[in-house]
This record gives C-alpha cells, sequence and structure tokens, in this order.
C-alpha cells in the first residue's frame, strides 16, 4: 500500500503546475484523499481533500481560488492542479489517505501514512 506524489518542480510566480498522486497496492475510490504540505521551518499544512463518498472538496484559505482538486478513478489517481502560484507556495507536498469518507472539519487530523512528497518551488 503506497501513495506517490509527482508532478513537482520550478515554477515563476503566477505559474501553473499539476501535481499528481498515485496509489499502488490498493483502490483509491474507498478512500478520502488529502494533499498535505510542509515548508522549511513550518509545520504541515492541510491543503485539499477530496471525499470518497460524493466527491465533495475543502480548501485552505491560503490556496482556496488557486487549486483545485480532482479524483480520476479510472486511473487511481488524484490530482491537485495548481495555479496562479506564489512563494508562499514553496513546498513539499504529500498526499495521504483520510480515514474518514468525508472531508469533514478536522480531517488533516485523520490521515494515514503520507506518501513520498514531490517539491514545488516558486521562484523567479
Amino acid at each position: 500500500v503506497q501513495l506517490q506524489a509527482s508532478g513537482g518542480g520550478l515554477v515563476q510566480p503566477g505559474g501553473s503546475l499539476r501535481l499528481s498522486c498515485a496509489a499502488s497496492g490498493f483502490t483509491l475510490d474507498y478512500y478520502a484523499i488529502g494533499w498535505f504540505r510542509q515548508a522549511p521551518g513550518k509545520g504541515p499544512e492541510g491543503v485539499s481533500c477530496i471525499s470518497s463518498s460524493d466527491g465533495s472538496t475543502y480548501y485552505a484559505d491560503s490556496v482556496k481560488g488557486r487549486f483545485t482538486i480532482s479524483r480520476d478513478n479510472a486511473e487511481n489517481t488524484v490530482y491537485l492542479q495548481m495555479n496562479s502560484l506564489k512563494p508562499e507556495d514553496t513546498a513539499v507536498y504529500y498526499c495521504a489517505t483520510i480515514l474518514r469518507p468525508r472531508c469533514t472539519t478536522g480531517w488533516g487530523r485523520d490521515s494515514g501514512p503520507w506518501g513520498q512528497g514531490t517539491l514545488v518551488t516558486v521562484s523567479s
């Protein structure tokens, strides 16, 4: 059972990236999936979540209107489309299963193990 985040890189402010969270060894359909990030010297932050039961989504205020989470069950992958990137979005991004079917309040505290992260650097 493993989650692998990919798609990070170096991008200029205002640019876009799409992160992927691919599962191996299990089917993502049955899980809510969350994206987290950790910037240098800062604690982890729950960025976005997508429910398994109804596809409802959650976004942190810091990314609302700029990031979009989606899932492709056929590909067993969850995506995080990141637009209008800012330097403060620089962080290692991780995905994880959420141990509840919907992204309700406090979802970030109920995550499974984080997979291998991917580094996003927003800089000119």
